[in-house]
């Protein structure tokens, strides 16, 4: 798991986020997998990047979950960069033998139109040019809904994140089933 504050429990306690309860959905289903949280928070995909070769060399992940590019939309950084970092990730972890499930995020309204359409289309472009595992909108099911989010107005709460698993769990079982 390569991910950004949203994976990285920001404000919660490291147990309850929706890393862990994979972890532990894995482990009450029978799979065979260690889930590794590489996840820090503010993460960039810049930061992603530089710090994915070390992790890929050392836990030698059969799936890699990418999450990043949150902050970069946040900072409004190019658009280009942030898509031409994740398409390198991606080429990093299948070149170490790993299959990537990408998960795609949105950017708040404020940020225009043609940045925000953008964003959220990078990400699908990306899934679509390399046939990745992908979810479009990983707080899907979190967004915008009544005590989901703390009071930062970025950082999902505690109750959400069995929603967010629940948000990944059918495409990355997909995956796991191609073991």
């Amino acid at each position: 798991m390569l991910g950004d504050s949203l994976s990285a429990g920001y404000g919660i306690d490291l147990e309850d986020g929706w890393v862990a309860l994979l972890q532990k959905r894995l482990t009450s289903q029978g799979y065979g997998y260690r889930v590794v949280n590489a996840s820090v928070s503010g993460e960039t995909t810049a930061g992603g990047l530089q710090r994915l070769p070390r992790a890929l060399g050392l836990h030698k992940p059969e799936i890699v979950i990418l999450e990043l590019g949150g902050n970069d939309g946040l900072r409004g950084l190019s658009l280009s960069t942030t898509s031409e970092n994740l398409s390198r990730m991606v080429q990093l972890s299948e070149a170490a033998g790993a299959r990537v499930l990408l998960l795609g995020m949105k950017m708040p309204p404020n940020y225009g139109p043609k940045y925000t359409q953008g964003f959220e289309q990078m990400f699908a472009d990306l899934a679509a040019r390399r046939k990745l595992a992908y979810v479009p909108f990983f707080l899907e099911k979190v967004a915008l809904k009544p005590g989901m989010i703390q009071a930062d107005g970025i950082h999902p709460t505690v109750p959400a994140q069995p929603l967010m698993l629940d948000s990944v769990w059918p495409t990355l079982q997909r995956q796991l089933l191609r073991r």
